[in-house]
C-alpha cells in the first residue's frame, strides 16, 4: 500500500478512490506507550469497541469507546464527545483517527488477535536482522 507519487492533487485522488480493504488500514491511531512495548508496534488501525484517547482538539485529553468507524468520510465517531446543535440536540463529533492514541484494543476477535501476533513476529524478525546487520 505505497502512494507513489508526491502531488497534493494524486494524494487526494488516491484517498477518494480507495477501496475499502485499504480504507480501513489508512484508518489507523497510534497506540499507547504500553501497548506499543507489549505488542511491539507503533500504530494499528481503529475499530469499534477500542477505547481511545483525544490528543488534539477542543475535546483533548478526553477518552472514551469508539462507537462507530466511517470508513467513507474516514472519521471515528467516540461515545461521549457530542456537541449541541442550533436546535438544541445532541450530535456526535466526528474526530480523524490521526488524532487519537488507542488505550485499550479490543481483541474479542480472532482474526485482529492473529493480526497482532503477525505484526509482532514481523517486528521481532525485523529487529534480529538489524542486530546481526550490524
Amino acid at each position: 500500500m505505497k502512494i507513489k507519487s508526491r502531488q497534493p492533487r494524486k494524494q487526494r485522488k488516491f484517498l477518494y478512490n480507495a477501496p475499502l480493504h485499504i480504507r480501513r488500514k489508512l484508518l489507523a491511531a497510534h497506540l499507547s506507550k504500553e501497548l506499543r512495548q507489549k505488542y511491539n508496534t507503533r500504530s494499528f488501525p481503529v475499530r469499534k469497541g477500542d477505547e481511545v484517547e483525544i490528543m488534539r482538539g477542543k475535546f483533548k485529553k478526553r477518552r472514551g469507546k469508539i462507537s462507530r468507524v466511517d470508513y467513507g468520510k474516514y472519521k471515528i465517531y467516540v461515545d461521549g464527545v457530542t456537541a449541541k446543535r442550533t436546535i438544541g440536540t445532541d450530535y456526535q463529533v466526528p474526530i480523524h483517527p490521526s488524532k487519537v492514541r488507542i488505550t485499550i484494543l479490543g481483541l474479542e476477535d480472532k482474526k485482529r488477535v492473529k493480526a497482532l501476533e503477525r505484526r509482532m513476529k514481523k517486528e521481532i524478525e525485523h529487529e534480529v536482522k538489524k542486530t546481526k546487520s550490524s
